[in-house]
């Protein structure tokens, strides 16, 4: 067996984690391991005299809630905050989910820290799920870095994520869409209640407009938590940027002009917070019209994301548009940008739990079918080539291979496109996106086939990677000795922290 790193088998043991510990909706499991951990972001909402908490803004929403966070997270980097950021999923590498001012987590950092983790959920018998125990990790890393601030987001929903055990300053919903129907209701309304379950009393809850504003509103009041929209936050005096926020101009342009003018507001929002007046580092480092425009500016990976070694004559477009509403956004901006009779070659694979048939008529109302090149992933929310075409069957004129795979269908569509001098797209699942990525020509940390082959191992295909369970027969003698190891690396982690403190 080739050797492997503690990085390696700690992260292979925590994506196996809901092999042992059945899943349980609720906040109950992250409070008390946050508690065990003597977590500093749980902290009152009325600190005591002299202390000053850190300043935490957190972000919920069908569309648009990572790119919000990375462009909130941006702008406070660019201001010279140390921020730490928690998103998923990741793209290429586990690490990717806790940054601090976009630096990944090291490796060393994940080794040092998660067998802490690990081992107070052993000692306080905490059946605590793959997502509860990632976010604590990113809040120790939060707190071995020393960050000014915390943009968190959230994983599904809102009202159970386990971000919302954190105290927040300011919660944002960017917007409402049909997802998850079985977890989280079979309406916008029902949906749109689970995400504005972050909503905190006192605190600002910015909305933005593709919502239910009447539901959230409602709840809002409810709650006691300080409802606010677009209109009534921009424009923001002194960012010459933002003078005025016109719905139908952002409606006609893409999602990334609405996330921009989101994320804009939230942090004008939490310049009013008592948090963010008490912050030594931000008065130190204040939010300007410079830092602002360029933080809201950034787009996180993958999000009509222009390949930078691309050939001029036939561009390659990154997108995570998975849903039919960011697909059809998705495709009206590439036809604006590569306006007819300029081809589009995609390469798309969806997750079995989204509108399959939805998404492939919005493709196939810009495409050619014979121009789609359908893929899955090597996971298990992937829906298979098999179940795309079930639901769609005007795509069985589409471009297929042997075994579909993703690497293979982009590689099989960048030739297609460069001879044709036509724009490839990669979009749907994020999935997918490593192996487009390695086929493009990335050069990026990726984590290794021991990790990736386990990767959502434990996640049920209808299911979001905390609300997933496995079934024990599901392991492998390698896995189990590892397992092991860890969990002893885990113990004898916590009890050296006992014994120093």
């Amino acid at each position: 067996m080739p050797s492997r790193t503690p990085y390696e088998k700690l992260v292979r043991r925590l994506y196996r984690t809901n092999l042992y510990n059945p899943v349980k909706l609720g906040l109950h499991n992250i409070q008390a391991l946050l508690e065990a951990l003597d977590s500093p972001y749980l902290r009152p909402r009325s600190p005591p005299v002299g202390s000053s908490p850190t300043p935490v803004i957190h972000i919920a929403g069908t569309n648009g809630k990572g790119s919000v966070a990375y462009k909130v997270a941006g702008a406070l980097t660019a201001s010279g905050l140390r921020t730490g950021l928690f998103v998923s999923p990741h793209v290429a590498s586990f690490r990717e989910r806790a940054q601090v001012d976009f630096e990944p987590m090291p490796e060393e950092a994940v080794a040092e820290l998660l067998p802490r983790v690990f081992g107070t959920c052993r000692l306080r018998g905490l059946p605590c799920t793959f997502f509860e125990l990632t976010t604590a990790l990113a809040l120790e890393h939060f707190r071995e870095e020393r960050v000014d601030m915390i943009v968190l987001e959230t994983g599904l929903g809102g009202r159970l994520d386990s971000t919302n055990a954190v105290p927040s300053d300011v919660q944002v919903v960017t917007s409402i869409g049909l997802e998850h129907t079985r977890i989280l209701g079979d309406t916008v309304e029902l949906i749109a209640r689970e995400k504005g379950g972050i909503f905190k009393e006192g605190c600002p809850a910015l909305v933005g407009p593709d919502c239910p504003h009447g539901t959230l509103e409602e709840q809002a009041g409810e709650v006691g938590a300080l409802y606010r929209t677009l209109e009534g936050v921009l424009p923001a005096a002194d960012w010459e940027d933002f003078a005025k926020y016109d719905p139908a101009e952002a409606r006609r342009k893409d999602y990334d002009s609405q996330n921009r003018d989101i994320a804009a507001a939230a942090l004008r929002l939490l310049q009013g917070t008592p948090a963010f007046k008490a912050s030594a580092a931000a008065a130190k480092h204040p939010l300007t019209s410079s830092s602002v425009s360029a933080g809201v500016s950034r787009r996180p990976p993958c999000r009509f994301e222009l390949v930078p070694h691309s050939p001029a004559s036939s561009p390659a477009i990154l997108d995570v548009a998975h849903n039919p509403p960011a697909m059809d956004m998705l495709f009206r901006k590439l036809r604006d940008a590569y306006p007819p009779p300029r081809k589009l070659k995609v390469v798309v694979g969806m997750s079995s739990d989204k509108d399959i048939a939805l998404a492939a008529a919005t493709i196939l109302a810009r495409v050619a079918p014979e121009d789609v090149y359908l893929c899955e992933a090597a996971h298990p929310r992937a829906a298979s080539v098999g179940q795309i075409l079930a639901a769609a069957p005007a795509l069985r004129a589409a471009s297929l291979a042997g075994a579909n795979g993703v690497h293979e269908q982009a590689l099989r569509a960048r030739e297609a496109a460069e001879g044709e001098g036509a724009v490839l797209v990669c979009c749907g699942s994020v999935f997918i996106m490593a192996e487009c990525r390695r086929a493009l020509g990335y050069d990026e940390p990726r984590d290794s086939d021991y990790i990736a082959k386990e990767a959502g191992a434990g996640i049920r295909k209808d299911m979001q990677e905390h609300f997933g369970d496995r079934e024990l027969s599901d392991t492998d003698e390698d896995g189990d000795k590892d397992d092991r190891e860890m969990d002893e690396l885990a113990m004898r982690a916590v009890a050296k922290k006992h014994k120093k403190s």
